[in-house]
């Protein structure tokens, strides 16, 4: 087996594009070919294993990938209005929405020449991902990607203050869909902080949030079943308020319990709903987003919400830079087969 990728960092966050030698993924949507890699009887965490799911094996897991490992498959739009699809994946499964690589996408699609793109301006590449379609927006400036801003599916609040009971205590939690469910909470209402050397414990406090709201009808998403139940937990702390609006630091447990090093880009997209819903972004705001490493998203809510009444839109803009080309093989005689995870 030979695989090739392009890999790049979106604001400290990898994602690994197949860019060949991966099956194909039947289907006649992006939606539907991530059900079908994850296999009857199968779930998003959980796949079934198939032709398609060793290779995600192969390439998140060691010796040539590892436990933080994010990435996407090209898979064909669904239709021509759309440049590419995607199934993304990670070391569990695969997710319904990815905002860091939704701009890594968008830098690869300009740099690798797939998309035309003017060398100053932007270029705006149309991404089919299981939730829906996304746009992002390519920056660019004397020839060079400087920036991506991505605009996500419609965002829905539903649930604010909602009582969930921890061990730490009961601490209120806010839900929104946002191509993938997010739970928000303040890390000071579990004692914590959004510290590097509290990753442990925010790491259980995420898992067991997300264990308690598995069955609540909030994490249900309201017309697609395959978009329901808690994907990511958001911890933050609040930072003070800047010129254009609200600043927070957060981390982001995503999965079964994997950390996200960037501010997490469908999790800004869930925050900024939330903070809207209460009143603290306006239109024309900004939100800074920290991660717990440093890095930085910015977004806002655009005027006049959702035509379809579903949610708000909203824009998540941040930076992506490759990282390397590469092309894996699986020796027949290899005894790891597709490696192994720690």
């Amino acid at each position: 087996m030979l695989v090739r990728t392009v890999d790049y960092h979106c604001a400290g966050e990898p994602f690994r594009i197949v860019v060949g030698g991966a099956p194909g993924a039947a289907g006649d949507s992006v939606a539907e070919r991530r059900a079908v890699a994850i296999g009857a009887g199968g779930t998003a965490t959980a796949p079934r294993p198939g032709a398609l799911d060793a290779v995600r094996q192969l390439l998140v897991r060691e010796p040539r990938g590892h436990a933080g490992m994010y990435g996407g498959f090209l898979v064909p739009a669904d239709d021509d209005e759309a440049h590419l699809g995607v199934l993304f994946w990670h070391k569990d499964g695969y997710s319904t929405a990815c905002g860091h690589g939704t701009i890594a996408l968008g830098a690869w699609a300009v740099d690798s020449g797939l998309v035309a793109a003017p060398d100053d301006g932007t270029a705006r590449v149309r991404i089919d991902v299981p939730s829906g379609r996304v746009t992002a927006s390519v920056h660019r400036a004397g020839g060079r990607t400087t920036g991506v801003t991505f605009r996500n599916v419609p965002a829905v609040v539903s649930a604010r203050k909602l009582p969930v009971r921890t061990s730490r205590g009961t601490v209120e939690v806010s839900v929104a869909h946002a191509g993938a469910c997010y739970a928000s909470v303040p890390a000071a209402a579990l004692g914590l902080s959004v510290e590097p050397g509290l990753l442990p414990e925010l790491t259980a406090a995420g898992r067991e949030i997300r264990d308690a709201l598995a069955d609540s009808p909030a994490v249900r998403h309201p017309v697609d079943p395959r978009l329901s139940g808690v994907y990511g937990v958001i911890l933050y702390d609040e930072l003070s308020d800047g010129p254009a609006g609200p600043s927070q630091r957060n981390v982001t447990v995503f999965a079964d319990g994997q950390i996200d090093r960037s501010p997490c880009g469908s999790g800004t997209s869930a925050r900024l709903a939330v903070l809207a819903a209460e009143g603290r972004l306006a239109p024309g705001e900004e939100l800074r987003h920290e991660s717990v490493i440093g890095t930085v998203f910015t977004g806002r809510v655009l005027p006049g919400g959702d035509p379809l009444g579903a949610g708000v839109v909203t824009e998540v803009t941040g930076t992506a830079h490759r990282t390397g080309e590469h092309t894996f093989l699986l020796d027949p005689d290899d005894t790891l087969g597709t490696g192994f995870l720690l």
